[in-house]
């Protein structure tokens, strides 16, 4: 990745994550290939969009949207109410990895978000 500047420029700002985000949900709210991690969100997805987009905003190197309204994102603490295991963190992967294949994205940006968001969905895991 460039150096010169941070994750966020080279996801494209504020428009870019937006565009991600819309593209993930949007994935998941229409594909059977998400319907398990479907069902954990409400109806409408326009708050966690919302959130989604203020975290990785702060988590690329942006504003830090998320801390400033909700605090500390406890990540892990936040997921421990929904059960959570392969199944559920390999259906957010397809949704995430789908929505970062189809983003005008470098290369290297697309390879790097896949590697630290995958990480970071394992680490979400609470059922074997």
């Amino acid at each position: 990745m460039n150096e010169l500047n941070s994750l966020y420029d080279l996801m494209g700002g504020e428009a870019g994550i937006r565009a991600l985000v819309d593209r993930f949900y949007d994935l998941m709210d229409t594909s059977p290939e998400a319907k398990d991690i479907r069902a954990f969100h409400a109806a409408s997805l326009k708050q966690s969009r919302e959130k989604l987009f203020m975290f990785l905003s702060g988590w690329a190197g942006g504003p830090s949207l998320y801390i400033a309204k909700h605090g500390h994102p406890r990540l892990r603490q936040r997921h421990m109410p929904f059960s959570i295991g392969e199944v559920e963190r390999d259906q957010w992967l397809w949704c995430m990895k789908s929505a970062i294949d189809e983003g005008d994205l470098l290369p290297e940006v697309k390879e790097h978000l896949k590697s630290r968001l995958s990480e970071a969905a394992d680490f979400m895991r609470n059922q074997g």
